[in-house]
């Protein structure tokens, strides 16, 4: 049989008014691109500058305001303002800022003597990628005309005396990426099979034609869905459980918290994630347009998490954005846990936002939840 245009153009239009009626996958088909231009374009930034910076100053003369405002002029260093070193310590572990800066007593009298005063300056290293270029350019800042000529010159030519700054890489002092990837990689994991799995049940049922069985039984919409997510929650148990022995025994990653703990926080991302996908399922009427929407969710999940990319290099609508997905806050946890060993008081902040999202989604699963066949 011969090639036929108009049987060719038939098959074309049909297609295209099957694709126009099916409005959730025109909508991605636009959405996706868009939205990729728009994070890869505006929020991803491999070289992230104005980072949370707190100062402690046991002396605050004019040397030791003329290095602090070499940071800040630098662009790399946000100064937040000057706090004792308890305080120092406390923002450190709770990742509220990226660096200390501790300047020493006399350092003023000691640099203008040529006794080498040291700066020490610590740093939040879990994401060696976020650090690497702040840490990069305060080494110059030793050279700098414009903080050199601030200091006060103890020789005849006015050149100031040297100093030193000691850098203290807290939490993954030797820089090695598989501390800050491996540990995300669980939550990346999870994200990815929990909500795709969870996703896909109910619209399988509705498939497969055995939707009408569930709709005849007396369960509840809340039964219906716990039920269905339940079972999930042991193959995620496993995921993490074979990832967590890769990561210790395979690439060494340090587990300093509790594993009780760990544990806790896993099965809460686990129940949120797949109270994600159950809503999914009750909003998609196929498969295909479940896998759709979780593509559509996954992506933004990944490059505004900080997993690829330094979350405190992206702008503040971006993390503003970034804020709202349980991956985000997943991934400070589960690394606070395993690098920092921080405890229930620190994390907390970031665990209400899990509560607050798995209640707003379920709650819209329940209402798109359909008691009856379209």
């Amino acid at each position: 049989m011969s090639f036929s245009l108009h049987r060719f153009v038939g098959i074309a239009y049909k297609e295209l008014i099957q694709l126009q009626r099916d409005r959730l996958t025109l909508g991605m088909i636009i959405l996706i691109p868009l939205a990729e231009v728009f994070l890869f374009g505006y929020a991803i930034n491999s070289e992230p500058k104005h980072l949370p910076t707190v100062v402690v100053m046991s002396d605050p003369g004019p040397a030791a305001r003329a290095y602090v405002e070499a940071l800040r002029v630098s662009g790399y260093f946000d100064i937040k303002g000057t706090v004792d070193e308890r305080e120092a310590e406390a923002l450190l572990d709770r990742g509220d800022v990226q660096f200390v800066v501790t300047l020493p007593i006399n350092f003023h009298r000691d640099l203008v003597r040529g006794l080498r005063p040291t700066i020490i300056l610590e740093a939040d290293a879990t994401d060696p990628m976020t650090v690497g270029s702040a840490l990069a350019v305060q080494s110059g800042l030793r050279s700098s005309s414009s903080l050199l000529r601030d200091m006060p010159a103890s020789t005849p030519d006015g050149t100031p005396p040297p100093f030193d700054v000691r850098v203290l890489r807290h939490y993954n002092p030797e820089i090695i990426s598989a501390y800050n990837i491996v540990p995300g990689l669980l939550g990346v994991i999870l994200t990815m099979t929990m909500a795709l799995m969870t996703g896909l049940a109910m619209t399988r049922e509705r498939e497969r034609g055995t939707f009408e069985n569930l709709l005849s039984t007396p369960a509840t919409p809340f039964e219906v869905m716990t039920g269905k997510i339940v079972p999930y929650i042991g193959i995620g148990l496993v995921q993490v459980t074979l990832i967590l022995l890769a990561a210790r025994y395979a690439f060494e990653v340090p587990i300093v918290g509790s594993l009780l703990l760990l544990y806790g926080v896993v099965l809460l991302f686990i129940a949120t994630t797949l109270s994600l996908g159950m809503t999914i399922s009750s909003v998609a009427r196929n498969q295909l347009q479940a896998m759709q929407i979780t593509f559509f969710y996954f992506l933004p999940s990944i490059l505004l998490s900080g997993f690829v990319f330094p979350f405190r290099g992206m702008p503040e609508w971006a993390q503003d954005v970034g804020s709202l997905l349980p991956l985000t806050h997943f991934l400070v946890l589960v690394r606070g846990i395993l690098l920092k060993g921080a405890g229930p008081a620190l994390l907390w902040p970031h665990i209400w936002p899990l509560f607050a999202f798995m209640a707003v989604v379920l709650l819209i699963g329940l209402k798109t939840y359909r008691r009856t066949l379209d």
